[in-house]
Formats: structure tokens, C-alpha cells, sequence
């Protein structure tokens, strides 16, 4: 699951990437800087897992992680193949979540493609391209749909039915997210793999000054999307790179305090990242390791079991689960034990973000 970073050339994307991952994209005042995507391995922040390290004292910790991945910059015309179109399109669909940030800073000594800074304008250039993908894809599909639609095939007229619904939203300029689809037509739609289906995240990248509150620029993006089923971030990404860069803890917190962040926003960024991939954490906590595990919103017991090893999901017997916040309040597994607050769950158990789980196997 990975969620990619996109936007017009030169509005910090690859600054941005370098800031969340230790990777260091090549990052450049001048378009088409990044041509190739670069792929990063982020660990997501989390106290809670922090906060079980202090109870453990484990000889390693590992924190769950979210693939970032910056994409060239997109620039008119994409959708027809124009500058890196193709290219760009083809990364983006290979993404499960869409990080497009959008320039909202005023700054002469860094050019804009486009010859002035306009959001909403940088915005609709890329919205525009995606949904004539798109566009092309409905078409695609609705010309062989239509055949079976006639015959009377009850799925291909339902088909046929949501493929219109999307021409319509898509040729007024609507993306596919913002439509309304019931659970049976959900199915279909994620078999259409539209790009502007894609659940994603508003990066506002804006000046120091504005890290807390905004400004103009941001008030306009917020408008703008606020039917789109979207979020909204504000972050000083230069500002962000800076503080990145500073390798002492308490450096880093005068730093924050100085602009008015109880933490860096990089960091509520990459929990947004997971968030929108649809993704939650449980943990494992033992004398040898506590870790997070990454599992999908609504995974079971023996699913969230198959992400340490396939033969713990084949061989499930049981799980044996304590909630986060009992394993804090009692302070250890046995104080849980004590307290008659582990559960054992079965098969069908749902897993819950901040469940501390064993798990009995037999292969």
C-alpha cells in the first residue's frame, strides 16, 4: 500500500519526499527535476508504541511504516501524453492514495510553471487530466458494456447504469470520488480503477509564517474542495526539511515552539498518509521486540496474523488480545492477566487499532 506524492513542477513535492523518508530525491529550481519516482519507507509516528516501550524495556522496537513515492511533475496536456503525461499517469495508478500538494506561498526567487502563484488553477490543471483519463477509460469500458447491456445481462445494465453516472460527473469536470455510489456499485468501481477514484490528501505547502494558521492561499483550497470527500494539510515544508535536518531532539522542539507546532507537521502528514490508505496498527510487545504491525481497517484475527507470517493465518487457532489502553492502565501483561482483562477471540474477531495481540498457531 503506497501513497504518491504529485503536483505541478517545482511546488516542494520532492522537497516534501526528502523530508519524510530517509531517502534524498534530487530536488532542484526547475521543472521536470524528478523524472524517474522515488520510493521512500516512512515509519509513522506513534507514542503509543513508545509508550509500550517504556512498560517493556524490549531489546528492539519496530514501528510501522508507509511507502511514499514522488512522482514527476504533471504539467497540461498529460492526459494526452504531453511532457512526462504517460509516465506520470501510469505511477499515479500504480498508487492507492494521491498526496497532491499545491504551492500557496508567494516567493519571486522560485519560479512556477505557470508564471504565477494560483492553487486552485494548479489544482484543476491536474483534476482536469486525471478525469480526461479517466474519461477515456469510461469510454472504453461503456463501448463494451453496451453490447452485453442489450442482451439483457442484469450486471452489465448496472454496470452500464454506474459507467454513465461517472461520463456525466467526469465531462462536468467532477472526479470520480465525489460521487455517490451505494455498496453493490462499489465493487464495480473498484474494478473501473479510475484515478480520480483514488482517496486523496490536500498538501497546502505554504511560508514559515503561515505553518500554523494559513493564510489566503489556504482558505481558497479549503473552499474549493470541501465537497470532494478530501482532507487538508497545512505545512512549511521548506521550514519542515529544516527542522528534518536537525539532528538533536531538543533543537527540534525550540524549533516547533519558535513557529507555533506542538509537533512537526511531517508527522501528522504521514498518520493522514495511513489514514488514507485505509490503514490501522496493532501491536506485539515481548522482551525480544515491540512492534507495530500494519493491517487494513476491518482485517480478522488470523488476516492480522498472515502479516507477521502466512503459516500464523493458515495454522489460527486463537488470538489472545489485550486493549492499548488496559495494557497502560495495569502497566504489564501479567497485571492484565491478573485483572482478567486479556481476551481470547476467534476467527471472526475484528481487529481494533491498538490491540496488543498473541497469537496461538498450529501449522
Amino acid at each position: 500500500m503506497k501513497a504518491g506524492i504529485v503536483g505541478l513542477p517545482n511546488v516542494g513535492k520532492s522537497t516534501l519526499f526528502n523530508c519524510l523518508s530517509n531517502a534524498k530525491a534530487q530536488s532542484a529550481n526547475f521543472p521536470f527535476c524528478t523524472i524517474e519516482p522515488n520510493l521512500g519507507v516512512v515509519n509513522v509516528p506513534d507514542s503509543r508504541l513508545e509508550k509500550l516501550e517504556s512498560f517493556v524495556n524490549p531489546e528492539r522496537v519496530m514501528p510501522a511504516t508507509v511507502e511514499i513515492v514522488d512522482i514527476a511533475g504533471l504539467v497540461k496536456g498529460a492526459s494526452k501524453g504531453e511532457g512526462l503525461g504517460n509516465q506520470f499517469l501510469g505511477n499515479i495508478r500504480e498508487c492507492n492514495a494521491i498526496i497532491h500538494v499545491l504551492r500557496c506561498f508567494d516567493n519571486d526567487n522560485i519560479v512556477h510553471v505557470d508564471g504565477n502563484v494560483n492553487p486552485i488553477r494548479d489544482k484543476e490543471t491536474i483534476d482536469i487530466e486525471l478525469q480526461l483519463k479517466d474519461l477515456e477509460t469510461v469510454d472504453k469500458r461503456l463501448e463494451k458494456v453496451n453490447r452485453a447491456a442489450k442482451t439483457g445481462d442484469k450486471d452489465a445494465q448496472k454496470e452500464q447504469a454506474l459507467l454513465q453516472k461517472f461520463k456525466t460527473a467526469l465531462e462536468s469536470g467532477i472526479s470520480a470520488r465525489a460521487v455517490d455510489v451505494n455498496e453493490d456499485e462499489e465493487e464495480f468501481m473498484k474494478s473501473f480503477q479510475l484515478l480520480t477514484a483514488k482517496p486523496i490528501l490536500y498538501v497546502c505547502n505554504v511560508d514559515e509564517s503561515a505553518a500554523k494558521s494559513g493564510n489566503a492561499h489556504v482558505d481558497k483550497v479549503k473552499e474549493a474542495i470541501k465537497n470532494e470527500n478530501a482532507e487538508v494539510i497545512v505545512l512549511a515544508v521548506a521550514t519542515e526539511a529544516d527542522i528534518a535536518e536537525l539532528e538533536d531532539y531538543e533543537e527540534r522542539q525550540l524549533f516547533l515552539e519558535d513557529i507555533g507546532l506542538d509537533e512537526p507537521g511531517a508527522s501528522k502528514l504521514i498518520r493522514a498518509a495511513y489514514k488514507l490508505l485505509n490503514l490501522q496498527t496493532y501491536f506485539t510487545a515481548g522482551v525480544k521486540e515491540v512492534r507495530a504491525w500494519t493491517i487494513s481497517i476491518g482485517a480478522t484475527a488470523p488476516q492480522a496474523a498472515g502479516v507477521i507470517h502466512t503459516d500464523f493465518e493458515k495454522g489460527f487457532i486463537r488470538a489472545e488480545v489485550i486493549g492499548y489502553d488496559d495494557y497502560v492502565n495495569y502497566g504489564s501483561e501479567s497485571k492484565v492477566k491478573e485483572a482478567g482483562k486479556m481476551r481470547v477471540e476467534g476467527k471472526e474477531y475484528i481487529v481494533k487499532d491498538g490491540d496488543v495481540m498473541h497469537f496461538r498457531f498450529n501449522v
